[in-house]
Formats: C-alpha cells, sequence, structure tokens
C-alpha cells in the first residue's frame, strides 16, 4: 500500500528507461545502494529489509552530524520508508520520513524521492521544509539512472 505522502513534502523525480525490478536491483545491498544515494551525505548502515536501520551523515560547517532511523516500509520493487531523525543535539522531538517510490510508467519507471512529515515539527516546520527543498536537488536520482539504464 505504502506510505501516505504529507502535504508539507520535498519531491525529487526522474524517469528511468529500466523497468522497476532492475531498478530495485540498486536496492538490495549496502553496496549496491551506496553508488547512488551515498552521494551529498556518507551512508554508514543500510539495512534492505523492514525493520533494518538507515544511518548517514553530513558535514555541516567542519562538523560531522548523523542522522538516520527505522525502514518503516519495505515493498521490494515499490517503496522503502524509513524515518529520519538527527542524532544528539539537533535532534527533533518526532522524526520525519524518507520515501522512495518506484511507478511502473510506459517501458520505464517513475522513480521518486520524499521527505516528508515536516508538519509534524511544529512551529520548526516552515524553516525545515524551506531550507531542505533548496538544498534537495537530482543528484541521487541522476546517479540512479545512469547506473540502471547502463
Amino acid at each position: 500500500m505504502g506510505m501516505e505522502i504529507s502535504r508539507l513534502n520535498v519531491r525529487r523525480s526522474i524517469f528511468i528507461l529500466a523497468k522497476p525490478p532492475r531498478v530495485w536491483q540498486e536496492f538490495a545491498s549496502f553496496e549496491t545502494i551506496s553508488k547512488w544515494f551515498g552521494l551529498g551525505h556518507t551512508l554508514h548502515i543500510f539495512e534492505p529489509k523492514l525493520g533494518g536501520r538507515v544511518r548517514m551523515s553530513v558535514e555541516l560547517a567542519g562538523v560531522e552530524h548523523f542522522y538516520g532511523g527505522p525502514i518503516t516500509i519495505f515493498e521490494p520493487e515499490r517503496e522503502i520508508s524509513f524515518e529520519v531523525n538527527w542524532e544528539g543535539e539537533q535532534e527533533w522531538p518526532v522524526p520525519t520520513f524518507w520515501t522512495i517510490r518506484l511507478t511502473p510508467l510506459y517501458e520505464g519507471t517513475h522513480a521518486e524521492i520524499f521527505h516528508h512529515g515536516f508538519e509534524r515539527l511544529g512551529t520548526e516546520a516552515a524553516d525545515n521544509l524551506q531550507g531542505y527543498e533548496q538544498g534537495w536537488d537530482l543528484k541521487h536520482l541522476s546517479a540512479l539512472r545512469g547506473i540502471t539504464e547502463a
């Protein structure tokens, strides 16, 4: 069924000339997903299963900050969703969510990545949504497309 994407979300998408089963192969292990999802941040843990963990870090102002959480939806060839929260002093009161969704389209796949659940942050929602909206680009999905269309 998939996770409901909340109203306050950042969304990026791309069309890939490969069917969802082929695209999903790049979610199969830490090694495969690191090649495209480990760009712009460092991917430390990826356990491809329901209840598995995702842990990443990003360097901000010369300091490494860690974030991630448990995988809450794992539907092969369709979707992976996981909780995302900062560790340490930057921790939010509740996590937000990242969802990567694959949808068959024509002879390929419409791949989408969402960061959503910002409304859960209350008065901090607007600034967080704006910051992520301004900071996100297509590098992850472009890399996934390059790998799967090769």
